[in-house]
């Protein structure tokens, strides 16, 4: 049995710097992530996207975020496991005291002192249109996500919905497409407002009250027919691809069996990012507590406290506060 002091669960931003403040507080980590690379939705759901509110960057890409997080989260080397889904935990007594066995989906186990979940929301899956077509046009003119950006330079564009994702690419893909639509079943958006405000002020033509109804082409989309869901009345448009934000359909999986406090689909914790077992911590957008965000940043604050209060468990001796980094030994990579 190699045990390790803490395993954060998730690969993302939060647990990408879980993992560093856990190598500064001087703890053997180890980080497992579903996903073949580290990143989370940073580098699964939109590398291309700019993201705005993360302090000290005016704006930056999320690819680029992930890289930083990643450089950053190396220098304590941590072990990576990558492509494997935690399926099972259970207590064992040993020698040292009780510890946490994680067996995933694959076969293998996993020890560990303490656990950190920082898997977002949890298995996702775009939310589909049930059309005529549609699935067969994915990957074909359809997409969910954006991963490659160049593909929609100086084509038609299409996009469905009413929220952050869906506003953002639009903004984000504004003069780099030919032409962009976007449309929202209503006039009401669930974006941040100071986005919308940017969208209805770009070349973006914005059509509220509309839908999509069909979509047309041989082996790749070709036209759209979308309505306006008040007059009913159809409209035909050339597109090369639409762009689909429909939210997602998220689960906890196996996590929800593990006798966690679950309010809705997040894990409730309290001020120290303590879920009701003792030992198992959790943090970012998974959990739920009066007055949480679920923002980028927010999940950084939450994993210092989480690791800081997985540090004084596993050594009751230690300082919860270990004090600033400025006054901490840097890692050996921190001046290379």
């Amino acid at each position: 049995m190699d045990v390790f002091d803490l395993t954060v669960i998730g690969g993302g931003p939060t647990g990408l710097f879980a993992a560093y403040y856990s190598g500064l507080r001087q703890m053997r980590t180890k980080i497992i992530d579903a996903l073949p690379e580290l990143g989370g939705q940073l580098t699964a759901l939109y590398p291309e996207k700019y993201i705005y509110d993360v302090a000290g960057f005016s704006k930056v890409l999320a690819k680029e975020l992930a890289k930083e997080l990643i450089r950053q989260t190396k220098q304590y080397n941590p072990a990576i496991h990558l492509g494997e889904r935690v399926t099972g935990m259970k207590f064992l007594q040993s020698d040292g005291g009780r510890i946490i066995r994680l067996t995933t989906q694959e076969g293998r186990e996993h020890f560990t002192k303490t656990l950190l979940l920082t898997v977002g929301i949890g298995a996702f899956a775009p939310r589909k249109l049930n059309l005529p077509d549609a699935e067969r046009f994915e990957g074909r003119g359809i997409e969910y996500f954006v991963t490659e950006k160049s593909k929609y330079k100086d084509r038609d564009l299409l996009i469905v919905g009413g929220g952050d994702s869906a506003v953002d690419w639009a903004l984000n893909l504004d003069g780099y497409a030919r032409r962009i639509t976007l449309i929202h079943r209503r006039d009401q958006f669930r974006a941040h407002e100071d986005s919308v405000k940017k969208l209805f002020a770009s070349s973006t033509q914005v059509k509220v009250f509309f839908e999509l109804r069909s979509i047309h082409g041989n082996d790749h989309v070709e036209e759209a027919v979308i309505f306006q869901n008040r007059t009913k009345e159809e409209e035909r448009m050339k597109v090369d691809y639409i762009l689909l934000n429909l939210g997602f359909v998220a689960r906890l999986g196996p996590i929800s069996e593990w006798g966690l406090e679950i309010v809705k689909n997040d894990v409730k914790v309290n001020s120290k990012m303590e879920t009701n077992v003792p030992g198992i911590y959790a943090a970012g957008d998974i959990v739920t507590y009066p007055g949480k965000l679920k923002l980028i940043v927010t999940g950084f604050g939450e994993a210092a406290v989480a690791v800081n209060a997985a540090k004084a468990y596993i050594d009751p001796k230690a300082k919860f506060f270990p004090g600033h980094s400025s006054d901490m030994v840097p890692p050996p990579s921190a001046n290379s």
